[in-house]
Order: structure tokens, then C-alpha cells, then sequence
């Protein structure tokens, strides 16, 4: 025990790092002893613990197979003891460890030998979080990640992993750490069967999901009619038009991009590149996004192209254009920014990547246009915008396939069925493809979402 507390002081808040080793009660007596030792050893040389416990802001739980440590300094200090612990044990591969880290309460209370120490909500969380991953695994809770994200320098280290649900029915949402250095980048396995048991708990409820939709239907038609007759029994309505209102600066429309591919098939890995930009777009609340509904209307070589009219038609300032192309194994993407009240291009910009390359284009494209827009950027924006929703670039090409067969004008049943089964297979190709399971469990349940729907996703 490093810190001098007594057993009733007040609640504080702790910044914990909890952390095991895995597969420990397998190992005979010797061998659990000489694990112990050496992460102790390990634990008591990095400096973030000697920095803590000299200034008497260190509390050490020992919990048999590991420990936690509440450090009373800040919310650094437990990830950059992590790291410093992650890179020693490198030299010990048969210590495998798992951490998980929470800033919460924590309170004094008298253990069995009379001596003060602390409990609380901050240490169980913490535990809560670690059990969640397996070997390898730094995890996070969505409140240090959000205080970390504050920082620059770890912005690009943090990817979530969704919600949860731990011990006693609570859901907590957890932040994956890892960098080329240290930490897990695989899915851990309690979360991964959570979101397969999720899809199929969603299909198995496909009717009860049809019926809510019906009746959700039902009250939307109803506050429509109740909306619309308030509008004609209100007081004077604006004889404005859209293009007369205000335009917000930020505001930005994306066109269809045309598909200039050999193989005309390949429309809908353009069409796929133009849904993942206003997706990503969709995720800055600073921006003004039109929604793919009002824009699809100008696809294909014959459709009108003014944009001072389509500017003014959607009500937007900014408009994107641009071209895909694809052959073999790279995709070329050709984009420009235009200023729509003077048909000016503000800047225009050339990829040319590998198809596993340009998953991650849309997140690039979505941060080039905050900055020319002048739009405000959180560091959790920027920090979604920089997680690529898969890393398998089959996977991926088998979702765009499934979104396209999904969205037809008339798709018919056995579109759907197509569809449902270009998600699983990209879904088996990669099990942490987590979008890829929500859209096949939201076309399970009759619910049909288009992609101005996915921000939230």
C-alpha cells in the first residue's frame, strides 16, 4: 500500500489499471509463483509506477493472478504503465496478460488483516473491462477513451468496439488501444460472440420486428397528417424557396461519382466509395450533409450537371464530384470540391490504392473537406473517421455487392436473400466486420435502412 488513506475517506477518483494473467489457474504452483514474480517485478520498474508511488499517489491491489493499480495523478498514467508493462513482457512470452482500464470512485474500506484499502465502482469497472478481452488486449472504458481523445497523440490509438454486456446485466462500452508496438488488434473473443448471438437473436425475432416496423409505420403517417395540418391552420407560411433561404456555408452535397471501369458491373464499388464518404461526412455534426435520397438523382452521364443549379436546388454551398475506376486489384478515385455559388473548384485530389488501400479513403476525403470547410473536428469524430470498418478487402467488396442488391429500386425477395448472403460471407471472411452484421440483422428484420441512415453505425 503506497497511498495513506484511511479506511473511511471520501470518495475519490481513481484511474485504474487492472490486469491479469491469462490462462494463470492452468499453471502448476511453481509456475504460478514465478508468473507473479515477474510481473511484479516487471510492474515495480516502470516509471509511471515509480513516479506515482513516490508521490504517494499509487495504491497496489494484488488479486492472486494479477492486480490493479489505482493511480491518483491522471488519466495518462495507467495506459502509459500498460504500454511500459505491454513492452517488457515481450522478453517473457509465456507471461500473457490482459488489461483493462476505467477512471472512476473509489472509497477506503478494512480488509481481513485490518489494514486500509479501497473499493469501489472505479475497480470493478476496470475488471469488468478487462474481462472482456483476451491475451494481448490493452482495453479501454468509453470514459478514459473520450479523456485520452482529448490528446492528439493518442487520437489514432483508440478504436471502438461497441457495447457490451458484462456481469450483473450491465452494458459498457469499450475502446480497443493498440498501436504497431503494443497491444491486440484482433476482436476479442467475448465481444465477437456477442455480436453473433445479437444477429441471431434478431433473426429469430424477425416477426415481432416486422410488427414494430407496421406500427412505427402507423405513427408516422399519423404525425405526418397531424403535421400538415398544423402547417395549413398556422399562423403565415414563408413563401420562401429552398433557394432562397439562407445557405449554411458548411454545407455539402456528394454526387453520384461515375464509374469510368471497364467492367460496367463495377457500379457499385462507385457507388459504394460515394455512400462511405457521406457516411463518414454524416459523422461531422459541424457539416450540413444532403442525404444520398437527393442526390441520386443526378447519376449517370445524361443527368443534369449544372452545379450552380443543383446547388441551389439542394440548398447547399459546397458540392463533391468525381470518378471511380477500378481494374484488377487497384481503384483510382478522382475527386473535386466545388464552390457552388461560383461553379470554383476550391481543390481536387487523385488516390490511387489498393482495393484493401481504399477502404480507408472515405475517412481521409471527410477530414480534406472539414478542413476546406472550415468545419469543427472533436477528436471523436476524427477518431471514427480514421477506423476503417473492415481491413479484408473481400469482405468489404462482398458488403458493397450486398448493399447494392439490398437498396434496388425494386428489389424482390430473392434480392434480399442475395444480399443477406453476400453479408454472411463477408462476415465469415471477417468475424469483427461489424456493420456488415447490422445491416444483415436489420434486413432480417424487415427494416430496410438506405446509407444516409448508417451515421450512427
Amino acid at each position: 500500500m503506497t497511498a495513506e488513506f484511511t479506511s473511511d475517506f471520501d470518495l475519490e477518483i481513481a484511474h485504474v489499471l487492472f490486469m491479469d494473467i491469462v490462462g494463470y489457474s492452468k499453471g502448476l504452483i511453481d509456475e504460478q509463483r514465478a508468473l507473479s514474480n515477474e510481473l511484479n517485478k516487471i510492474v515495480r520498474e516502470t516509471e509511471q509506477f515509480k513516479n506515482a508511488e513516490t508521490a504517494g499517489k499509487l495504491i497496489r491491489l494484488p488479486t492472486g493472478d494479477g492486480m490493479a493499480l489505482a493511480f491518483f495523478t491522471n488519466p495518462e498514467a495507467p495506459l502509459k504503465c500498460a504500454i511500459e508493462v505491454s513492452q517488457q513482457v515481450k522478453s517473457f512470452p509465456q507471461l500473457q496478460l490482459r488489461m483493462g482500464l476505467h477512471s472512476g470512485p473509489v472509497g477506503g474500506v478494512t480488509d481481513v488483516n485490518d489494514r486500509s484499502n479501497v473499493a469501489g465502482v472505479g475497480i470493478n469497472m476496470a475488471q469488468r473491462v478487462m474481462d472482456c478481452g483476451d491475451a494481448g488486449h490493452i482495453l479501454l472504458s468509453k470514459r478514459v477513451a473520450e479523456d485520452l481523445g482529448q490528446y492528439e497523440r493518442w487520437q489514432s490509438f483508440l478504436h471502438e468496439l461497441g457495447a457490451v454486456e458484462v456481469k450483473h446485466g450491465v452494458c459498457i462500452e469499450v475502446v480497443n488501444f493498440y498501436t504497431d508496438e503494443v497491444g491486440n488488434p484482433e476482436l476479442p473473443e467475448k465481444i465477437q460472440r456477442a455480436q453473433t448471438l445479437a444477429v441471431d437473436r434478431s433473426v429469430s425475432k424477425s416477426s415481432p420486428g416486422k410488427r414494430f416496423l407496421i406500427f412505427g409505420s402507423f405513427l408516422l403517417v399519423a404525425a405526418a397528417i397531424v403535421g400538415g395540418w398544423l402547417l395549413l391552420h398556422s399562423s403565415p407560411v414563408s413563401t420562401k424557396t429552398t433557394a432562397e433561404l439562407p445557405v449554411p456555408d458548411k454545407s455539402i452535397a456528394v454526387l453520384p461519382l461515375e464509374n469510368l471501369s471497364d467492367d460496367k458491373e463495377n457500379a457499385f464499388f462507385a457507388d459504394g466509395i460515394q455512400d462511405d464518404i457521406l457516411t463518414s461526412l454524416a459523422k461531422i455534426a459541424d457539416l450540413k450533409v444532403i442525404s444520398r435520397t437527393s442526390v441520386i438523382q443526378y447519376r449517370g452521364a445524361g443527368a443534369a450537371r449544372n452545379l450552380r443549379e443543383i446547388g441551389q436546388a439542394l440548398g447547399v454551398a459546397h458540392i463533391l464530384e468525381g470518378s471511380v475506376r477500378r481494374f484488377g486489384n487497384r481503384v483510382l478515385v478522382n475527386v473535386q470540391l466545388i464552390d457552388a455559388h461560383n461553379d470554383r473548384h476550391i481543390w481536387a485530389e487523385r488516390y490511387d490504392r489498393t482495393i484493401a488501400d481504399s477502404i480507408g479513403i472515405q475517412g481521409e476525403l471527410a477530414q480534406e473537406i472539414a478542413g476546406a470547410l472550415q468545419a469543427k473536428l472533436a477528436p471523436a469524430e476524427k477518431t471514427r473517421l480514421e477506423t476503417k470498418p473492415t481491413n479484408n478487402s473481400e469482405a468489404y467488396l462482398l458488403y458493397l455487392k450486398a448493399l447494392e442488391r439490398e437498396r434496388m429500386v425494386n428489389a424482390s425477395i430473392e434480392d434480399k436473400v442475395a444480399a443477406e448472403r453476400l453479408y454472411v460471407q463477408a462476415t465469415t471472411l471477417d468475424p469483427r466486420f461489424a456493420l456488415a452484421y447490422a445491416r444483415a440483422s436489420l434486413l432480417n428484420t424487415g427494416i430496410s435502412l438506405g446509407p444516409d441512415d448508417r451515421e450512427g453505425m
